[in-house]
């Protein structure tokens, strides 16, 4: 049997605004295998991003339960639920979302003394992560002295610190060049599959597919599909000709 890590089950949520009614989901339900490398894609407005600060606890849903590990958020008190956010999820956001008056080192050791750990215990963990992310001749370095792809990895490192269970990466090529996307979406799969974390990205970049173990399409509020890995790449090798490893 398949072992769920998240689960969504008949989500809504619906803004109002004055006399109207905005939905953004519409009875949502998706299962997340542990392990996987997860993109959600549709278009902006579609409820993606919506969907994914749900799931990661970040926004309460109108109708519906979410699950982590068979525990429901909505049994979770303010209290316990900062404990999840801060120890089984780790979040990297399209604006990288760093203090700009700190280093590298600075700005991923403060996740770690969060979570309790004392400043030197703190800088050890988030030297070791930046490293394994590439940085570790940047750890002295504030963010204006970083470029865009440089401060992505921080951000990662930054989501890695605290040992996640699942990671939440919503555009995490947004910002980026070409070139630098790509090395950003070969990084999260490498530390996807070395760390066996799961990965859930919120996008609409079409690079995603090809790292992709599920692909799921959400479009006004709703899952219009669900792919997985084989299906994905049949498809993107029928319209660019190319094979995808």
């Amino acid at each position: 049997m398949a072992d769920v890590i998240l689960k969504a089950q008949n989500l809504s949520k619906v803004y109002t605004m004055g006399a109207e009614k905005v939905y953004a989901l519409k009875g949502v339900s998706l299962d997340i295998i542990r392990g996987d490398y997860v993109s959600i894609m549709g278009p902006s407005g579609s409820g993606k991003s919506t969907f994914f600060n749900i799931v990661g606890g970040l926004d309460k849903p109108t109708e519906g339960e979410v699950f982590m590990d068979g525990q429901r958020f909505g049994d979770l008190n303010s209290s316990q639920m900062a404990w999840v956010r801060c120890h089984k999820v780790g979040y990297i956001f399209q604006s990288f979302n760093l203090i700009p008056s700190m280093t590298a080192l600075e700005n991923v050791s403060i996740a770690r003394i969060f979570s309790g750990l004392t400043p030197s215990e703190a800088r050890k963990d988030a030297t070791a992560v930046l490293e394994q992310v590439g940085l570790g001749h940047r750890l002295h370095h504030i963010p204006a002295e970083l470029s865009g792809g440089q401060q992505q990895r921080v951000a990662i490192a930054r989501a890695l610190v605290n040992r996640p269970e699942v990671i939440l990466a919503d555009e995490p090529t947004g910002n980026l060049d070409l070139r630098t996307g790509e090395e950003i979406i070969n990084l999260l799969g490498k530390m996807q599959k070395e760390m066996n974390i799961t990965v859930i990205t919120a996008t609409h970049d079409m690079k995603m597919l090809s790292a992709s173990d599920v692909v799921v399409w959400i479009q006004d509020g709703q899952v219009a599909r669900i792919a997985n890995r084989d299906e994905v790449k049949i498809e993107v090798g029928t319209i660019d000709g190319n094979t995808l490893a």
